[in-house]
């Protein structure tokens, strides 16, 4: 029990749930709540496979690729800049955000660089590598999905939510996420670099 509520937790926060909640709410203001609850269901399923597949292949995946944690930092920190300058400029023409859009989110960025960014990538490295047995690694997995889903459920009911903040809240949310999101994304890159270059 006490694994499971440390991997719960650990797991949990270090995909900083209610950013990722903000970010949701804003890449899908102008989509209907069917298209959120179905975006919402295919992050959570993307969420876990990722996630689970990092846990017990990450290392090896990197190592057959030539990738180190760095580079991950610096490509993922500038898909998340990008990301960050549409935040903030907003969408000039105000088109309705369609299905077919919907379901590109649902992996990149949603699912990964956002939610399982370098910092979640890392800690899903080390825990894999650090459970002993069997029993330990049916523990974690438990554990790691239902922190998913328990973030699934934040971004399904993600309509009820946006109707508590409001038009005018969501818009406030929407500029400060991006700006948010841009000094994350400068800050991830940097700490690649910075490694890379051992400064």
């Amino acid at each position: 029990m006490e694994l499971f509520v440390a991997t719960f937790l650990k797991m949990f926060f270090i995909m900083t749930p209610f950013f990722v909640l903000s970010v949701f709410l804003t890449l899908t203001n102008e989509a209907s709540t069917k298209e959120k609850k179905t975006l919402a269901i295919k992050v959570t399923i993307a969420l876990v496979f990722l996630s689970l597949a990092l846990l017990f292949f990450g290392r090896h995946l990197f190592a057959i690729f030539g990738i180190t944690l760095d580079a991950f930092r610096i490509g993922a920190g500038a898909l998340l800049f990008l990301s960050a300058v549409e935040l903030i400029k907003g969408s000039k023409d105000g088109q309705k955000v369609d299905a077919s859009n919907l379901h590109d989110l649902a992996v990149v960025p949603l699912a990964i660089p956002i939610t399982i960014g370098p910092g979640a990538i890392g800690i899903l490295l080390v825990m894999g590598a650090g459970f002993k047995n069997a029993t330990e690694n049916l523990i974690g997995i438990i554990a790691l999905i239902c922190a998913v889903v328990v973030i699934g459920f934040m971004l399904y009911f993600s309509h009820v939510i946006k109707k508590v903040i409001g038009k005018q809240g969501l818009l406030v949310v929407s500029k400060i996420t991006g700006l948010f999101l841009a000094a994350l994304s400068a800050q991830i890159m940097f700490t690649g670099i910075k490694n890379f270059l051992n400064i």
